[in-house]
């Protein structure tokens, strides 16, 4: 029986949430955490033409995310590591349509701590990107492979509490994704703005 390999996105994803594992088996607090931000930018998916003339188009790096997971500290507090599971969506509605583009991205960033600022980077795993439309768009179903990526991220600490920290942020996303069944792989790099709460 041959040797079984995990393909390369896997191996790299389960290296950092190794040395994610690593820092938490050394951590001196496990905090949950909440975050909700928007990321612009990347390449046109879709674009809609309204009964006035008027466009509107669906980036690839576009959409509203929310979620959650937890930071882990170490014991001198300089270095913190954030797992996110977070739901990312971009909408475009009209009165007899509705575009949305939809993923499920799992972050894990390594910060180095400093007062009142932090910063690092990591990988971010999206799974099921689709642009899906109903009503008059309901023929649109756009299906992408899930897709590995990198993410550089700093943070400004609005309060950095033993108890409490809210950061806010700019990031920046490099990722690509594939269109199923095609070769199209439209770059989906953008940068974006977040907001974290860890208690």
């Amino acid at each position: 029986m041959g040797k079984y390999a995990l393909p390369k996105p896997f191996r790299a994803l389960l290296l950092v949430l190794g040395f994610a594992g690593a820092t938490g088996s050394q951590a001196a607090e496990v905090r949950p955490m909440v975050k909700v931000g928007f990321d612009f930018g990347g390449e046109t998916l879709a674009t809609v033409v309204f009964t006035n003339g008027s466009t509107k188009s669906i980036k690839s790096n576009e959409g509203l995310f929310i979620g959650g997971g937890a930071s882990i500290f170490n014991e001198a507090r300089d270095i913190e590591t954030e797992v996110a599971l977070t739901y990312k969506i971009a909408r475009i509605s009209a009165i007899n349509a509705e575009l949305e583009w939809t993923r499920v991205p799992l972050d894990v960033l390594v910060f180095y701590r400093m007062p009142r600022f932090r910063a690092g980077g990591g990988l971010t795993y999206h799974m099921n990107p689709e642009v899906s439309g109903s009503g008059a768009a309901r023929n649109v179903n756009l299906q992408f492979d899930n897709a590995l990526g990198l993410l550089l991220q700093a943070d400004w600490l609005i309060i950095d509490r033993k108890t409490l920290t809210m950061a806010l942020g700019l990031r920046y996303t490099n990722i690509e994704y594939k269109l199923q069944g095609t070769s199209a792989s439209p770059n989906s790099s953008g940068l974006g703005i977040t907001y974290s709460v860890s208690f």
